[in-house]
């Protein structure tokens, strides 16, 4: 079956683009997953900080759904720090490397093996087809990849 348009408005015949096919293709589109750094990275000692950053992943892509150009744009607005020991944190930056201390956390078990990670959530923006930008009311967080981290204690050492 054929479907034509006779007469009348032919952009009447384009169908809308609504935010809930924009969702169901930002949800099949592969979002970047964050990658975790630890300092020190892979074994840190106890009752210190351990420092966490990450680097804002970026998405800016354009596709098409039903048949028009859709822009679409994830900011990542929101970090959850999985610290590997049970406890996490929230925050709305990615955090910086040793010197800064922006994302902290302090191990309090030696002997410990902890797989560390961070999600982010991504905030959606789209047009379609070069129209004004709007923002989809749900956000998307992508699991982020894990590390290993081992906790070890500090020995004093009398030298004489």
């Amino acid at each position: 079956m054929r479907s034509e348009c006779r007469g009348g408005d032919p952009e009447a015949s384009v169908p809308t683009v609504t935010a809930g096919d924009v969702l169901r293709e930002v949800r099949r589109l592969p979002l970047p997953k964050a990658t975790l750094s630890l300092q020190p990275a892979g074994r840190t000692l106890v009752n210190l900080d351990t420092v966490f950053s990450t680097t804002r992943p970026t998405f800016d892509r354009t596709v098409t759904i039903l048949g028009q150009s859709v822009h679409i744009t994830a900011e990542a607005t929101r970090y959850t720090w999985r610290h590997g020991d049970g406890t996490r944190q929230t925050t709305s930056g990615p955090g910086r490397p040793y010197p800064a201390l922006d994302i902290t956390h302090r191990y309090t078990r030696a002997g410990k093996t902890h797989h560390p990670s961070v999600d982010v959530t991504f905030t959606i923006t789209y047009s379609v087809d070069d129209g004004p930008a709007q923002t989809l009311d749900e956000t998307i967080t992508t699991d982020g990849l894990s590390e290993t981290l081992t906790t070890h204690e500090a020995v004093p050492v009398l030298t004489g």
